[in-house]
């Protein structure tokens, strides 16, 4: 995928995935990995995902629909995970996303701890889109 045809949304997800990951000021090899698997799971090659984290442009875009918060949240969830433990701080961020897609506030903490346990017990994306249905 060419860079510049990497839609804004994506770019957004992409720098959220990275904001993510310094929340603990510790950007750890597994995040790293994490981060790029991402990208090549979106077909996003390593140099895109690089001028994408290198040269960010202009705000953050939320997504459009309620499966593609959720898919986001997931990843990073998933991102939150890679280093093998969820610091308060990271659960904060998470929250923080949680709100900015737009989230209920009484909804927040309960979403908050079923996307972070669904993805330590090893939940796929679509297992918890389907459960969310």
């Amino acid at each position: 995928m060419n860079n510049s045809t990497i839609s804004t949304e994506l770019k957004s997800h992409f720098l959220r995935l990275f904001q993510m990951a310094m929340t603990d000021d510790e950007f750890s090899p597994e995040e790293w990995k994490m981060l790029y698997q991402f990208g090549e799971e979106r077909g996003i090659s390593a140099d895109e995902l690089d001028k994408i984290l290198l040269n960010p442009t202009g705000d953050l875009t939320i997504p459009e629909t309620v499966e593609k918060r959720i898919e986001y949240l997931y990843d990073l969830s998933r991102m939150i995970w890679a280093d093998g433990k969820v610091t308060e701080d990271e659960r904060r961020t998470l929250e923080k996303y949680c709100r900015k897609f737009e989230f209920l506030d009484e909804n927040i903490p309960a979403l908050t701890e079923y996307l972070l346990e669904a993805v330590k017990n090893g939940k796929s994306k679509n297992e918890i889109l389907n459960e969310l249905k």
